[in-house]
């Protein structure tokens, strides 16, 4: 169904993803970089330390140009696709999760399958979700620490 409202960006996509899961009890990061090199849209860390990412699609060339979403796999225990209302998700994998997002809010279509990291794999992201949330809040509340 569609509400006649213009197609969201990757960054109201972001913005509702973030909504919807901090309603779960989530504490939530966007843009985080991976050991690898590679940059999550938003990962997400539950209160029993699952941690899941999101993987922002804003528009179909947006889809077709990028297909580093496996390699996100293993970082996270549950993987989800996040897109906008218009987005034509029959050409989304059916293995992922599925939201649908605004800027005001988002709603799971299809939840994400489960699959747990390793033990020393979780510690190690969720120390580094901590630390860049900490330098994020530090940078916030006085931009010139230089951290």
């Amino acid at each position: 169904m569609s509400l006649g409202l213009p197609p969201a960006t990757a960054a109201d996509i972001v913005r509702g993803v973030c909504r919807l899961l901090a309603a779960h009890g989530h504490g939530t990061l966007a843009e985080i970089t991976l050991r690898t090199g590679r940059r999550v849209d938003v990962m997400a860390l539950a209160p029993d330390g699952t941690l899941t990412v999101v993987e922002v699609k804003s528009s179909l060339q947006d889809y077709r140009s990028d297909r580093k979403w496996r390699d996100y796999l293993e970082f996270c225990d549950r993987f989800f696709f996040a897109v906008g209302e218009t987005f034509p998700t029959e050409i989304l994998p059916p293995e992922p999760g599925l939201i649908i997002a605004d800027r005001f809010g988002a709603v799971i279509l299809r939840d994400a399958p489960a699959t747990p990291l390793a033990p020393a794999r979780r510690k190690a992201l969720i120390q580094k979700f901590a630390l860049t949330g900490s330098q994020r809040l530090t940078r916030l509340l006085d931009p010139e620490c230089g951290v």
